[in-house]
């Protein structure tokens, strides 16, 4: 675009004085001089100040820098919510490198598709997965640098790396001096999606994404100075969703958590007096669930964040009635993580518990450093009515959004035809600007020429007292072309249920047409960030 000039484009030109590319290193940086005494990272009995992560990260970018590691490398890590993966965050990127948090769930085959994909030249390995990265590394005629993370609280997997990360620090000057990116549009993380119907797509974010996305989560969720905040949602995931870099900018303490478990959770939120934390409707569900001695003693504020799946609105009211605080915000791996929240509006106050749930369980409107948020008609990009029952997809335009698809132009340049985001999502767009996401494109069930949300009918059956997990799928019908299957995992003591019970359940709290026409009631296959996986049900509902 060509600039225009005038009499404010004259001898006042962008200089080293009044302008610096965004990066989220410089909060690292900040915290470390404003609040150097202050508690970073909490793993078990081990404390760090956020004086001593700044040092760490330091000698981590200087030892990757004197091993000829720099600017554009890719470092790959697998491991789970570890000191050492948050200052991966920082000290990777000080170096010039592109970080690549990779999923722990993921088999050997996928590892190793990413690590060659993403020209991995060093991979850092929590002894838990390094079974799995090994049998990954043989498949690669270039073999990276590998580190191991040995991690003394925990016991099991073997050492299979050159050295320690704790020796690879000592070989890093703690006074290393680390340059902030030339140009913010720079990639800083590598990112890949699921790749549940073929290979995974590398996502590349830049700095300047990352720097706003981080301060997008401090300003919609409201979190102050020094949060504590426990980290239940994996860090592979969008970066733990940009949090290792709000934590930094808020000077805030990182909680670790090798395992999500409920007792773990709570026990955490007990001891460190946690203060927020982000989670999967399926982490909420399980919360939900757990038994009411382990709930007690909570006597403080816990807000908590939600995506991934849209929740259900008994999931949401479940957490409130424990006192916890939920904010509901949606995003994809394309939009570093949450880029649309459903920002809460005084004069929903005095409605009643269930009303609240179900104005929190939509999507919402665009994150504060997001610019456009559209529902629209796929083909012509033309704005569907606000109506709240139009359906078309989600699109996103702004600084919240990848550079693109590593390696994969086409694809990319598919991803943002028209100049927006296509997220693949469909929703409908409601009269106050709020947009509620009623399927994937993918998984909207067509029975006699009427569009059927799954995520309705699954809301419906999750208020069932007997249901632990719900997900509905189309099943083949000669009549109607398709209709609704629902796949049910029980409450473990609730096995009596039966098909009939549910449909009976559901027959007045839904239209006929959108009714479950068969129950199966089985664990539901996930996929390896704890989303269930509709493909595979859809293959068991029509018998392939």
């Amino acid at each position: 675009m060509m600039k225009s000039h005038n009499i404010y484009s004259v001898e006042l030109e962008q200089n080293r004085a009044n302008y610096a590319p965004l990066s989220p290193l410089s909060f690292l940086a900040r915290s470390a001089e404003v609040y150097p005494d202050k508690t970073a990272i909490v793993h078990q009995s081990l404390r760090r100040t956020w004086a001593e992560v700044y040092l760490r990260c330091c000698r981590l970018a200087g030892a990757l820098s004197s091993r000829g590691i720099g600017g554009g490398d890719t470092v790959a890590l697998m491991a789970p919510n570890l000191p050492e993966t948050f200052e991966a965050h920082f000290g990777v990127p000080m170096a010039g490198a592109v970080l690549n948090a990779i999923n722990v769930r993921l088999d050997a085959e996928t590892v190793s598709f990413i690590l060659k994909h993403g020209e991995a030249k060093a991979v850092l390995v929590d002894r838990e997965f390094s079974e799995v990265v090994q049998r990954a590394l043989s498949g690669l005629d270039q073999k990276p640098l590998v580190i191991d993370i040995d991690d003394p609280f925990f016991e099991g997997g073997e050492l299979i790396g050159e050295k320690d990360y704790e020796a690879l620090l000592s070989e890093g000057d703690p006074n290393f001096a680390w340059q902030m990116p030339e140009d913010e549009w720079e990639a800083i993380t590598l990112n890949y999606t699921s790749g549940t119907t073929g290979d995974p797509k590398g996502v590349v974010y830049h700095h300047r994404g990352a720097y706003l996305n981080a301060i997008s989560n401090l300003v919609c969720w409201d979190m102050g100075h020094h949060p504590v905040y426990l980290w239940t949602l994996p860090m592979f995931h969008c970066n733990g969703w940009c949090f290792p870099w709000t934590l930094a900018a808020s000077a805030g303490t990182s909680v670790c958590l090798r395992h999500v478990r409920s007792d773990h959770i709570f026990d955490a939120i007990r001891r460190e007096r946690v203060d927020h934390f982000c989670a999967a409707p399926i982490v909420l569900n399980l919360l939900n669930n757990a038994v009411s001695d382990m709930k007690s003693g909570i006597d403080h504020e816990v807000k908590v964040m939600t995506a991934g799946a849209a929740p259900p609105a008994s999931v949401i009211a479940g957490m409130e009635q424990m006192g916890f605080q939920v904010t509901h915000v949606y995003g994809l791996t394309e939009t570093y993580g949450p880029s649309v929240v459903c920002a809460w509006q005084d004069n929903w106050d005095e409605k009643s518990a269930a009303e609240k749930a179900r104005l929190k369980s939509r999507q919402g409107v665009r994150a504060p450093m997001q610019e456009g948020l559209m529902v629209v008609d796929p083909e012509t990009l033309e704005p569907v009515p606000r109506d709240g029952e139009t359906l078309g997809e989600v699109v996103m335009r702004g600084n919240l959004v990848m550079k693109g698809y590593l390696k994969n132009p086409d694809t990319t340049a598919k991803s943002f035809s028209g100049g927006w985001f296509h997220s693949g999502d469909l929703a409908v767009w409601h009269p106050d600007g709020y947009i509620e996401i009623k399927d994937r494109s993918k998984d909207i069930i067509i029975s006699g020429g009427e569009n059927i949300s799954s995520i309705e009918v699954e809301d419906v059956l999750f208020r069932h007292p007997s249901v632990l997990e719900a997900a509905v799928v189309a099943m083949q019908d000669g009549k109607w072309g398709e209709v609704p299957c629902a796949f049910i995992t029980l409450k473990s003591d609730k096995e009596e249920v039966t098909e009939q019970n549910i449909i009976d359940f559901c027959r007045d709290k839904l239209a006929s047409f959108k009714m479950p026409k068969k129950v199966i009631f089985t664990d539901l296959p996930k996929t390896s960030t704890g989303k269930i996986q509709k493909y595979v049900l859809r293959q068991l509902a029509n018998g392939k």
